[in-house]
């Protein structure tokens, strides 16, 4: 697979990588979130997977594929949090060097969780520093491997990954989905689940899912080009704050997305609330965002069988009791 585009082919070749290795992560139902949406909600938990979110499957899939020749100068990410725990467990367990660019406001339980993995951790002001620039200029320096968040054909298809499944279990349940609803902040996750969703499912609706006044994606897709965030901070869903949708992604959910939604602070944290209280998962504020906008009814579920992704479960202790108190 070169620079271009990913296909549900790519998907299928990402989950024979990660057959043994990434955790298969349930759909989660619940009779009391049934009743509020008015129809099916199945909510998959990538909070369950290795490292606590959805990204160890795109690193893991990047990682395992550069040839053994080439990955002796190892590797550098750049992450809030989620992505760099991903590629740092990852070149753990495939034997590779990995320095990760963060933000110093990144949730410490991310950076200390990072450096746990063997990881380097760099740190850096997301206001004030380029974390891009940072990354591509030390591993340029260091003949290592950039490892993007998203905007890479064989991190899209890892993240494709949690779709096929989504797929693949709802056909067991003999089930179709309305809508599928993703978190979105580089458009990695959505743009696979989408090319693997579609691929079954062609006539699904799928939806991004973001915070509020950081809704780029559906913006994006109401202009028809990559729109850009006004703030680069100010929101408690860490997970989502990426400036604007990635070249690639993009390119894949313009034609296969097309909608977005968006939930406010208050929205995300009865969100946390209720997964804790009613589903008893730990679930991050950027993991939460498709959860929340479904309870707060941003979507049509009634009558309807609508998934939603929980993409991560890796929070403060301090803000999660403040949240589910």
């Amino acid at each position: 697979m070169t620079e271009t585009l990913p296909t549900a082919a790519d998907i299928d070749a990402a989950a024979k990588r990660l057959a043994g290795v990434a955790l298969r992560t349930p759909l989660v139902s619940s009779p009391v979130l049934d009743a509020l949406a008015g129809g099916r909600v199945f909510l998959k938990a990538e909070t369950l997977q290795r490292t606590g979110s959805f990204k160890f499957r795109g690193a893991y899939n990047k990682l395992s594929s550069i040839p053994e020749n080439g990955r002796a100068g190892g590797v550098v990410a750049f992450s809030s949090g989620n992505h760099a725990q991903g590629v740092a467990h990852a070149a753990q367990l495939l034997n590779m060097r990995a320095a990760i660019v963060m933000p110093n406001d990144a949730p410490r339980a991310k950076r200390e969780r990072t450096a746990a993995f063997g990881a380097e951790v760099i740190l850096y002001d997301r206001v004030k520093e380029d974390r891009e620039q940072i990354a591509r200029d030390l591993a340029t320096k260091r003949g290592a491997v950039l490892v993007p968040p998203y905007d890479d054909p064989f991190v899209i298809a890892g993240q494709g990954t949690t779709g096929r499944e989504i797929a693949e279990d709802l056909t067991q349940l003999g089930l179709k989905p309305d809508n599928v609803v993703v978190n979105a902040s580089g458009g990695g996750l959505t743009a696979g689940v989408a090319l693997a969703v579609k691929a079954k499912f062609p006539d699904a609706k799928v939806f991004t899912s973001e915070p509020q006044y950081f809704d780029d994606h559906a913006r994006s897709f109401k202009s028809g080009h990559r729109e850009t965030n006004a703030q680069s901070s100010g929101s408690m869903c860490d997970a989502l704050m990426s400036p604007t949708p990635g070249k690639l992604t993009f390119e894949i959910t313009r034609h296969l997305v097309g909608n977005g939604v968006s939930a406010s602070e208050d929205e995300v944290a009865r969100a946390v609330a209720f997964a804790f209280r009613e589903l008893k998962l730990v679930v991050e504020p950027g993991g939460a965002v498709a959860l929340a906008a479904i309870l707060a009814g941003k979507l049509d579920t009634k009558g309807k069988v609508t998934v939603a992704v929980l993409s991560g479960g890796n929070v403060d202790a301090e803000l999660f009791a403040k949240l589910v108190a």
